[in-house]
This record gives C-alpha cells, structure tokens and sequence, in this order.
C-alpha cells in the first residue's frame, strides 16, 4: 500500500528544530572524532550515511527540540516518522523511531501501513526491531483485529517483513498468542536468512521467560527443521 505523507504544522516545527540541532550536534562530533560518522557507517554495512551523533548526545538533542511541544496525533506521527525516513542520515531515523515509541497510543490500526513503510524502507535491524516491538506490537495489542496482518506477513517475500511479524509480540508476556507464536515459528523454521532465524530464536527466548516449558516442548518437536541459530537461541537462558 502506497502511503502519503500528511500535513502536519507540528513535524514542519519538529523538523526544522530537528534539522538544526542535529547539524550544530554534528559539527561538535566531527571536530570530536573526525572518523565516528564513518566507523557508525560501516558497524551498519553501509545502511545509511551517519551523522556520527553519539547516542546521548542524540537523546539530548532529541529533548531540547521536544521540549514544550504539544502532544501529536496520528496525522502528526505519520508526518514526522515518514519525513525523516526521507533524510539521508540514520540519526533522523532513530529520532522518529523513538518519537514513534512515545506516542503510538495515539495511533489507531489505521498507522499499520505507515509502520510498514518504516518496516521495508532502508531497512536494517536497528530500526526494524524496535518498530516491531513497539510500534507495530504496541498496534496489534490495541486492536487483535489486526492479527490478520500479521498472518500475512510471516508469508510476505520481503525478509523484514517476516522478521517483523515473528518479534512483534516480544514484550506481551503472559499475554502472548502462543498459537501464533509457535505456527509462526514452525512456517519460517528453514528460511535461509540469518536474520529470520535470529528473530525466531529471540522472540522464542524472550517467550521463555514466561513459559520456558513451552519453549523446550516447541524446540524438540521442531529441532529437525529449525537452524542450529534458532536452537541456540530459544534455548539460551534455559536448559534443554
């Protein structure tokens, strides 16, 4: 689905304090460590250029351009998350993802196609996972009708996409569909993709926190078809 960015006079003020500090913010990084943006480059493979903000220094500028800024609608997330993923540098994106993370009780089921967007755009784990966890879960949690669009993505060709649906019941504990969990788990097991068998892993070692009987049940039923990755990884903080 093709998403449009909204008007919104907020992100227009947000953006343009954004703008502004991040590159008074770079400046004092570069003449700090002349090489940070390019080594931050690299640690991402090339993702997207940095600005080679540290990350306190990031969540500083993030509070002094928030400061006494009122609270957003949906309209106002959706502008600000998808005007910043259009910036060159990461640290734009890292802003919103966190903007995103602080207001997403304001959004209803209808930001999911914004957050896909965000999922399969420039992606790489450092924005994917935490969308996933807190955006897109926070959005299914508020609305289960919204568990079919996740049934869909566990299937979708995009590896990001899969990746998103297996994390995104990461912090729902108890609340955990486990049907869901271990179907999905079990449909992805022999993807070829490190990081589908890396999620599969974690959201089944996070689940283990919570039920780690379940998880040893899950893992030797299914030992034969997941990767060793995945094994390792759901079995991790518990014993076999």
């Amino acid at each position: 689905m093709r998403v449009t960015v909204p008007r919104s006079p907020l992100a227009d003020t947000l953006l343009e304090r954004l703008t502004a500090r991040f590159a008074e913010a770079a400046r004092a990084a570069q003449a700090a460590d002349p090489v940070r943006a390019a080594d931050m480059r690299a640690y991402m493979k090339d993702v997207a250029p940095f600005l080679g903000i540290t990350s306190p220094a990031r969540r500083e500028v993030s509070r002094v351009v928030l400061a006494g800024s009122p609270r957003p609608d949906e309209a106002d997330c959706a502008a600000l998350a998808l005007r910043c993923w259009r910036l060159p540098e990461r640290e734009y994106q890292y802003f919103a993802v966190d903007y995103l993370r602080r207001y997403v009780g304001r959004c209803s089921s209808g930001f999911l196609p914004v957050a896909r967007h965000l999922v399969t755009t420039r992606p790489w784990w450092d924005t994917v996972d935490a969308l996933a966890a807190h955006v897109v879960g926070s959005l299914v949690a508020a609305d289960p009708a919204l568990t079919a669009e996740m049934d869909a993505w566990i299937e979708d060709d995009d590896l990001w996409a899969v990746r998103t649906a297996l994390l995104h019941q990461l912090r729902y504990k108890d609340a955990t569909d486990t049907g869901r969990l271990f179907a999905y788990c079990a449909r992805q097991a022999a993807h070829p993709d490190f990081f589908v068998r890396k999620a599969i892993g974690w959201c089944l070692r996070e689940y283990a926190k919570t039920d780690p009987d379940a998880v040893r049940d899950f893992v030797a039923r299914h030992r034969d078809v997941l990767a060793p990755l995945s094994v390792r990884e759901a079995l991790k903080n518990i014993k076999a």
